[in-house]
């Protein structure tokens, strides 16, 4: 299936590890001209580098940290600068890293969660607007996460952030189905990612196993997927090339789960 992805121009918050690395390779993949931002030089470089042999020959790395609107701005003109104003693709894929129950959760990780999982993505979107708005097509897909739906108790600030991000794209859908400009949100379900594999080895698990992480989770949270398995990145990524394409000509507004079979809300 051609997704229409050819030499569109793509950007990925977020895009140099994980989920939205994932999503960067897959629209490369598809022939999109991918640009990545993220706060590490070295992990923007590492993933430019692997998007050129992936379809992007000219992938575009921007270090940039989100929680600054001056620096997002900065980073957006530089964007627009090298693409000539040119952007039919934004996906925001940073979230926060803050764990923790309601009780013990101090004002400031409150802040934090919301600073890194909401704002950032709201300050992405107001820079890349004008661009959107002047391209022939715009698409926008925003991360939001399956536990938003499924509450665990040590999540309480990272999934109000993340429900946020879902109000919040579903507003933006309104404001934006004027300018055809499609709006959508992905949830990913438990994914094997560097964070949880990271989270598994200070929980004593030191594995990548999508079935043993899944077996993990079901061990700590109760939330076993329907398969057996965790998800794979590439698994995410191919859900978000489709919604940030033209092949996705009529959905806006949605919140899409790609969880294993978790849950049906």
């Amino acid at each position: 299936m051609d997704l229409g992805l050819g030499d569109a121009a793509a950007v990925v918050v977020g895009g140099s590890r994980g989920m939205g690395l994932a999503s960067a390779r897959c629209l490369a993949e598809e022939g999109a001209r991918v640009a990545v931002v993220g706060r590490s030089e070295a992990d923007v470089a590492a993933a430019v580098g692997e998007l050129a042999g992936r379809g992007s020959p000219d992938a575009v790395g921007l270090v940039a940290d989100v929680r600054d609107a001056a620096c997002v701005t900065s980073a957006f003109a530089e964007l627009g600068r090298r693409w000539n104003g040119e952007l039919n693709v934004l996906v925001n894929a940073v979230g926060p890293d803050v764990r923790g129950t309601f009780d013990v959760l101090t004002d400031e990780q409150w802040h934090d969660a919301v600073d890194d999982g909401v704002l950032s993505m709201v300050r992405c979107v107001r820079a890349s607007l004008p661009m959107l708005r002047r391209a022939e097509w715009g698409r926008i897909v925003n991360f939001s996460a399956q536990s938003t739906q499924r509450q665990s108790a040590s999540l309480a600030a990272y999934t109000a952030a993340k429900a946020m991000v879902t109000s919040a794209s579903k507003n933006l859908s309104l404001l934006l189905a004027r300018d055809e400009i499609l709006v959508n949100v992905v949830s990913p379900g438990t994914v094997v990612t560097p964070a949880l594999v990271g989270w598994a080895a200070s929980v004593g698990v030191e594995s990548d196993d999508p079935y043993r992480l899944m077996g993990l989770i079901d061990t700590e949270y109760g939330h076993a997927a329907q398969l057996p398995r965790a998800g794979m990145p590439d698994e995410i990524g191919a859900v978000v090339a489709f919604l940030a394409s033209r092949r996705n000509s009529y959905m806006t507004g949605a919140n899409v789960n790609v969880d294993g079979g978790s849950d049906f809300t």
